[in-house]
């Protein structure tokens, strides 16, 4: 049966090649482009799209073309339709509508639903990835897969509005290349297939489910993935029970220790090289910080237009060559005696001086409920998890310009949206204010949530307070987006004795300079405008000041003064 489809349908595509007028889905330019980047691969890639026989599901008739696209592409493109339930979907567990494999017979690669929006990306880097035959994993990260022996199925649970989706996907399909058959690497769109979303108890996307036993939600680091596909297990606490020190790390004195790897440290470990300072660069998550929940960059010198882990990505390499760089961090304490001293849950780094670029992080509301539901109904990303709410009814909290852009972004999405601010007046620019007036999006100002509730996985409504009156009013939704400003991660430096500004960003000087002597601070956690390109020339200026300090110590000098 599969074999006879296979030679229909390469006929078929063969003669609608050369169709010069048939329809396309993907746009000229876009094919154009496609077309220059197919002509690097190198393996012939089979396109597997099964349908079912439902007239209603445009989605099948979408997948199938969008296949037969790709295939008038390039020669080395194929594409061999199937039926839901005839004999390869049954060979290769394909049970829903539309779904679509790769070179099935050699690997288990597949998407289940159609390849809208930004899982477009992963569907092209997944063909280029199968064509050259490599992985392109790490030898971190092939070390650690080349333990595993049984079989791991990785489904992947995305929207098409999700930036981080796609390369959470393509680390299941890098696993999933690196060990052939023995990973299935599924992407999911969580939109088409509402009861399989809510059964997977899917509120926030990428989220990812390894053999149905494991959950995690949010985009990983490479090697991170790879451990927890592994072990099943949070990688933290496979590293506090199995982490082994580093022989040659052993009792060393770092020049310079960095704690935050967006882009205020990784450019303040860069210049601290350049400068013949050792450095490390520890952070408590992932490398890049805010920017890798940024889905494009416009405003950072040199690029038009960058996407956020784009960037993140070129900003990592760059330090790479110059710092180690250690994610996942659990930092606990910092203290100052001969040397400082950064504990984290695995071991104690020393350095002569320290930067903090520890950044900022989403201010919650702070009331009942919403720990509860975060990542099931609360939110603070409406790129990510807008599309899970299409059609439903959701409140967005906030009046700056963050607060209207996501509001503005959820109306496009057919949302019923509804601003809930606690004062009386909205603070974010006037063409912001004007748009979300144009779009007839309410808001009820002077008002807060006092509480979310709704049953053990699902939002149902929240209890509102309006701050003149003090009168409480019950409010039905499906879902809280917060967007209420940052706090900064400044808790380690007040420890410290770090003085900090009023709104608890630490207090430096023109030199990232702090009150205390080899302790310096750079980016987001300074305060200011919060711009990237700040942030770069922060971690720049502190990693200099570090230096010309470790030089000739001011402190010292000062002391003999004192003294003398």
């Amino acid at each position: 049966m599969a074999s006879s489809s296979k030679s229909n349908t390469s006929s078929t595509s063969h003669e609608t090649s050369n169709t010069a007028d048939e329809h396309w889905l993907i746009p000229e330019e876009a094919r154009n482009n496609l077309s220059e980047l197919f002509k690097q691969l190198k393996r012939t890639i089979e396109l597997h799209v099964v349908t079912d026989s439902d007239t209603e599901n445009m989605f099948n008739g979408f997948t199938l073309q969008f296949a037969l696209d790709m295939s008038r592409l390039s020669p080395k493109i194929s594409v061999i339709p199937h039926k839901l339930g005839d004999e390869f979907s049954q060979k290769h567990d394909v049970q829903l509508s539309p779904s679509l494999l790769f070179n099935p017979e050699k690997y288990d690669i597949r998407f289940t639903g159609a390849p809208l929006g930004e899982e477009g990306k992963a569907f092209i880097e997944t063909i280029l990835h199968l064509s050259l035959g490599k992985s392109s994993l790490s030898e971190t990260s092939k070390t650690i897969l080349a333990e595993l022996h049984e079989h791991r199925q990785v489904r992947v649970f995305s929207s098409p509005g999700c930036p981080y989706c796609p390369t959470q996907f393509m680390n299941a399909v890098q696993a999933a290349i690196e060990r052939p058959l023995l990973i299935r690497a599924e992407c999911i769109d969580s939109d088409e297939f509402p009861d399989l979303t809510k059964q997977y108890g899917v509120g926030s996307v990428p989220h990812t489910s390894f053999n149905q036993s494991y959950h995690r939600v949010g985009l990983l680091p490479q090697e991170r993935f790879c451990l927890e596909l592994l072990m099943l297990r949070d990688a933290e606490e496979v590293l506090r029970d199995q982490i082994q020190e580093q022989p040659e790390e052993e009792g060393k004195i770092y020049d310079l220790l960095i704690l935050g790897a967006g882009p205020a440290g990784l450019t303040a470990a860069i210049y601290a090289k350049r400068s013949g300072l050792d450095s490390m660069v520890l952070d408590n998550s992932v490398i890049g910080g805010q920017v890798m929940t940024t889905p494009v960059v416009e405003n950072y010198p040199g690029f038009q237009s960058v996407g956020g882990i784009a960037l993140v990505e070129i900003l990592t390499a760059h330090t790479r060559e110059y710092s180690n760089i250690r994610e996942n961090q659990a930092i606990q304490h910092v203290s100052i005696n001969d040397f400082i001293e950064v504990q984290t849950a695995e071991r104690v780094y020393s350095g002569k001086a320290l930067i903090f670029a520890t950044g900022t992080e989403w201010r919650p509301l702070g009331v009942e409920g919403e720990k509860k539901y975060f990542g099931t109904g609360v939110t603070h990303c409406a790129s990510c998890d807008g599309y899970m709410f299409r059609g439903k009814h959701v409140l967005m909290v906030g009046g700056g310009n963050s607060a209207l852009t996501d509001a503005l972004h959820l109306k496009n999405l057919n949302i019923d949206v509804m601003i809930v601010h606690r004062r009386d007046t909205l603070r974010a620019q006037k063409t912001l204010q004007d748009a979300v007036e144009r779009e007839q999006i309410p808001v009820m100002y002077n008002t807060v949530i006092e509480k979310i509730y709704g049953t053990e996985t699902t939002v149902q409504g929240v209890t509102l307070r309006n701050t003149e009156t003090g009168e409480q009013t019950e409010h039905p939704c499906d879902g809280v987006f917060i967007a209420i400003g940052m706090n900064p991660n400044s808790q380690l430096a007040e420890q410290l004795g770090v003085a900090l500004n009023p709104d608890k960003t630490i207090h430096v000087d023109t030199t990232m300079r702090t009150n205390v002597p080899r302790i310096y601070a750079a980016g987001d956690v300074n305060g200011g405008v919060r711009q990237i390109v700040t942030a770069v020339s922060d971690g720049a200026v502190a990693a200099m000041s570090a230096f010309e300090d470790l030089q000739h110590p001011y402190w010292a000098s000062e002391k003999e003064s004192g003294s003398s």
